[in-house]
């Protein structure tokens, strides 16, 4: 096994096209070309894991360890101290952090599970949708469709292999040096295909065409691609939805507090003597975040860090809020990530940090 497979495996579940474009997740430093056999999973690359590299081939982190360009690299700093290990020692270093805060199936919906949430959605949504239409000759539209369908093509809410076919006839005149599957060059053809049209989501718009031309047979392949207002409902930060039953919401506070390893709520705000059935969440720095969670009609609010101002004004809007911690509420990254590696990988080594 290689590096770039564990981090090829981790942008299909989070792609870096998600990331927001102030971050810097994906690589950091090292190799992928490499054998892997041990990981660390950690939150953050710190002083004390740079001791520990010898045996190790890949770090999985979720803050990047090189946020913004360094001006110079001092090993004498912790940076630079970091970065000599990293670089003695061969191990490769990789960030995955917005596209994991934003995709399904990462920081939101892994919070929403502790409390068991219902009907959970986005609080924020992400992904820019596309039009992708393609015209295929009659008895190849299958095998097209399919092919764009496993690149991520195809999904309309808990729907998946939507897709639109018109028929029709398309012509080409082949010119010299061509090699057309159909026809021969010089000669005008006129053939039965299919209009096939399905929506794409932006972050897999590359890996979807790449997979449409290689089912496609011919040599050159005609498609449109058009951008759309609407946007998907799969991604995004933060996440709402509903309790199995309505509860008091410091209770639910307490409950999520337990969840997370008994971190004590740092912030409260609002009306935490009321019960509640709508709780949105949004681990890390998702203060800013609370007009979404008022407008998506959520009574409580739980993040990891608020601001002074944003809670109050949150608290006479009638939002309960509670903030429990910015490491706290990102922590499970850890474990999350280092469960899909081990189920993933059977061979690998998987170590938390």
């Amino acid at each position: 096994m290689r590096r770039a497979d564990v981090t090829t495996y981790l942008e299909r579940l989070f792609p870096p096209g998600l990331a927001e474009p102030w971050d810097h997740s994906g690589l950091q430093v090292g190799p992928l070309s490499a054998p892997c056999r041990r990981i660390v999973v950690a939150l953050d690359f710190d002083v004390a894991l740079a001791c520990e590299l010898a045996e190790v081939d890949l770090v999985i982190v979720h803050h990047p360890l090189l946020f913004s360009p360094p001006e110079r690299i001092d090993p004498s700093t912790p940076l630079g101290e970091k970065l000599r290990a990293l670089l003695s020692s061969g191990t490769a270093c990789y960030a995955v952090h917005t596209p994991y805060d934003v995709a399904r199936g990462g920081q939101g919906e892994y919070l929403a599970g502790l409390l068991g949430l219902q009907g959970v959605r986005p609080l924020s949504p992400r992904g820019e949708l596309v039009k992708l239409a393609v015209f295929v000759p009659a008895g190849h539209v299958e095998q097209v469709a399919q092919a764009l369908f496993s690149a991520g093509a195809g999904k309309i809410g808990r729907y998946g292999h939507c897709s639109f076919r018109t028929p029709g006839t398309g012509t080409f005149l082949p010119e010299e040096g061509t090699r057309p599957f159909i026809g021969e060059p010089g000669r005008e053809e006129h053939v039965a295909e299919v209009r096939l049209e399905t929506i794409v989501p932006r972050e897999r718009l590359t890996q979807a065409i790449a997979a449409m031309r290689a089912a496609h047979p011919y040599e050159e392949v005609a498609f449109d691609l058009y951008p759309l207002l609407n946007r998907g409902e799969l991604h995004g930060l933060g996440r709402v939805g509903e309790l199995p039953a309505p509860a008091p919401a410091r209770e639910v506070v307490e409950r999520f507090s337990h969840a997370l390893g008994g971190a004590g709520a740092v912030g409260l705000y609002g009306p935490l003597d009321r019960e509640v059935r709508r709780v949105a969440i949004c681990g890390g720095s998702g203060g800013s975040l609370w007009q979404e969670a008022l407008a998506a009609g959520a009574q409580l609010f739980l993040t990891g860090e608020v601001g002074y101002h944003q809670g109050l004004e949150a608290g006479e809007a009638g939002l309960a809020v509670a903030a429990l911690g910015h490491r706290e509420t990102e922590y499970p990254f850890v474990a999350h990530v280092a469960a899909l590696l081990e189920e993933k990988f059977p061979g690998l080594e998987v170590i938390q940090r």
